[in-house]
């Protein structure tokens, strides 16, 4: 059965329940030839999903029908065409069965009271515990209903299951059951032709209805996603079955973010790229001066990658800009795509370093590193392999790398030693190395890169008190580009800021792209724009570069405190860092807390699809609080003063 089959089940059994309600009891109201309406309720971006749809008629607003949209923002309703008068005075005090039962998102509670009197309704889950407590206040002879959304006291939702519900008012109590169901939360559920709790009696007017000019209103339930800003809309005349849409704008709910200052988190080593002579030109004099430099308009890089080529011959190209940047500050780190070739044979079409020859492939990196000490390069870290799991590189196995680091790692000397660099941090080559005593000992720094995965902490690695650091990534839309959104433009570049930040709060203490000049990368190759130009994603990475410096630590702060922004915390030389990423299409007015420490003020900047790295004014902060106003689409930086 399909999904649009089970659908139209859904629907007509709610359907089938509201007026067998309606049937059943015989102080309501008749309303007979319904036309149906449907349609969908948006914002401008998302489906408006579990927000109620009410039909009021103009002519008599006691003459209402509603609906809830399911998650795909779709809702559907009967309107009656005529009414029929009923017997409105009730005839002695009665709770009636909720409708619809069982339900998913509301679900009404009709009552009758004979005389006036002070009324209570009470929620009992199926052990007899109090879930909610309903004063209804002192009611005259009539007949209402109420509406519960299955949220407890405490204003959270309660769990799908059987519950009893008891009136109580003059002295008298009813109890009945309704069941919270699962299962049908992908359906539209449409209540259609009763008043709402405080309306007394029902429409008693028999003229015809068709052709009624409604008011329609559109609110938030309980389980409203995204919340929306409550809009009616006048004038809306059903005449024949029908759709009709809706679109309202979506309510961005604020939270605090809250800035622990005591509590820290991973060290800082910092961010960089890759300057891979092997494939690539090498950088000039003056985008080095824009990868290092800390001025504006530079992207104050802090880590530089480079290839250990399988034959040394070639080691000397990568000196002068190395060295340039070193001098700079900057930390050199490096990686061997293939080994060399006397030193590699092919199994299952692909290259692998032989067993007899890993002493030979330890004294090759370690050789390499001596020769670029030897130059004025001094390499703060090289791995093993890059991408040991995939590509057209040499690749090894997870008890390959085991062996070599375990027995041959030692070897390498005067630098840090990094593995196991795999495509998407895949753990079950760098697990095996941490669970082994020597293997462990003989590595410095867990790193990986993120394709496709590997994106999370890893407390395995920290508890071996070893740093993580992201050593490759890229966003673009492949060779030759598809989408040139991701490649040049802001969409790329605001998902190059998310996963830094994701980087930073995973605990990664590094992040390094793949091409530092390269169209898609931070330093443009003059292939779309101007060689040498910084581009967005060059900016939105330096939100980070320029202000994080190394051997500064993350402190916590809240990461996602309102709906489309992600945050995370820097401290180090006095000074204290936040980023905040804006994914929304709306300003967000951004409330913070700060425990565990003092700011006096802060400087913004910010990076926009228009604008890059514009500071902004003075912020001050008074008695640990702030509100900013964080732009649409964009990622601030606030830097103490």
């Amino acid at each position: 059965m399909n999904a649009g089959t089970i659908d139209r089940i859904r629907t007509a059994y709610f359907h089938h329940l509201i007026w067998f309600f309606m049937m059943l009891f015989p102080f309501l109201q008749v309303y007979a030839e319904p036309l149906d309406v449907s349609g969908t309720v948006t914002t401008p971006t998302n489906p408006a999903g579990n927000v109620s749809v009410t039909f009021i008629n103009t002519g008599d607003t006691t003459v209402q029908f509603s609906a809830v949209t399911n998650r795909s923002g779709s809702y559907t309703l009967s309107i009656a065409t005529s009414v029929d008068g009923g017997n409105t005075q009730p005839s002695g005090f009665e709770l009636e069965q909720n409708y619809p039962n069982p339900f998913i998102n509301e679900t009404a509670i009709p009552y009758q009271l004979e005389k006036a009197a002070d009324a209570r309704m009470t929620i009992y889950d199926i052990l007899g515990r109090e879930v909610r407590s309903i004063p209804l206040g002192r009611k005259s002879r009539g007949t209402y209903r109420i509406m519960w959304d299955g949220i407890d006291q405490q204003g959270q939702p309660v769990p799908a299951g059987v519950y009893f519900y008891r009136l109580q008012a003059g002295g008298e109590a009813q109890v009945r059951k309704m069941v919270l169901g699962e299962g049908f939360g992908d359906s539209p559920v449409s209540f259609s032709g009763f008043p709402v709790e405080g309306t007394r009696g029902f429409a008693r007017d028999s003229r015809g209805i068709q052709d009624s000019e409604y008011t329609v209103r559109i609110e938030n339930t309980s389980r409203s996603v995204p919340r929306i800003v409550p809009e009616e809309f006048t004038g809306i005349t059903v005449s024949s079955d029908t759709t009709i849409d809706f679109t309202v704008e979506e309510r961005i709910e604020t939270g605090p973010a809250t800035l622990t200052l005591s509590k820290t988190h991973q060290i800082i080593r910092g961010f960089g790229a890759s300057n891979i002579l092997a494939w690539r030109p090498d950088m000039t004099e003056s985008e080095i001066e824009t990868a290092f430099g800390t001025e504006e308009g530079q992207l104050g890089f802090t880590i530089l990658r480079l290839m250990v080529e399988p034959n040394s011959d070639n080691w000397s190209r990568s000196v002068p800009t190395a060295k340039t940047a070193h001098e700079m500050g900057v930390t050199i780190i490096a990686s061997p795509w293939h080994a060399p070739v006397e030193m590699r044979e092919t199994i299952n079409d692909e290259y692998r370093v032989r067993y007899d020859m890993y002493n030979a492939y330890a004294a090759h990196l370690d050789s390499f590193i001596t020769y670029m000490a030897e130059n004025g390069v001094p390499v703060y870290g090289i791995s093993v392999q890059n991408e040991p799991d995939i590509g057209e590189w040499t690749q090894w196995t997870p008890d390959e790398m085991l062996t070599f680091v375990r027995d041959h790692a030692h070897a390498i000397t005067g630098t840090n030693v990094m593995a196991p660099e795999s495509f998407r941090f895949d753990r079950a080559y760098s697990d095996p190395i941490l669970h082994d005593s020597l293997a462990s000992a003989n590595t410095d720094i867990i790193c990986g890169h993120i394709y496709g995965g590997g994106l999370t902490p890893y407390p395995l690695a920290e508890q071996n008190g070893k740093e993580v650091w992201m050593t490759e990534y890229l966003i673009n839309s492949g060779n030759p580009p598809s989408d040139l959104s991701l490649d040049i433009g802001w969409t790329g570049a605001m998902q190059t800021a998310q996963s830094i930040n994701n980087c930073m709060n995973a605990n990664m203490s590094a992040y390094v792209w793949w091409y530092l000049v390269r169209y898609y990368g931070p330093i443009a190759d003059g292939t779309y724009t101007r060689k040498g130009e910084v581009t967005k994603k060059g900016y939105v990475m330096a939100q980070f570069s320029r202000f994080i410096r190394p051997g500064y630590h993350r402190v916590d702060i809240t990461e996602n405190p309102t709906r489309y922004v992600h945050m995370s915390a820097y401290t180090g030389n006095d000074r204290v860092v936040i980023v905040a990423i804006n994914e929304g299409e709306q300003s967000i007015d951004q409330p913070f807390a700060i425990q565990g420490g003092t700011i006096n003020s802060l400087i913004p900047y910010t990076t926009t699809e228009t604008e890059s790295m514009v500071q902004g004014g003075e912020i001050d902060v008074q008695n640990g609080d702030f509100n900013v106003i964080l732009p649409p689409s964009s990622i601030t930086t606030f830097v103490s003063q």
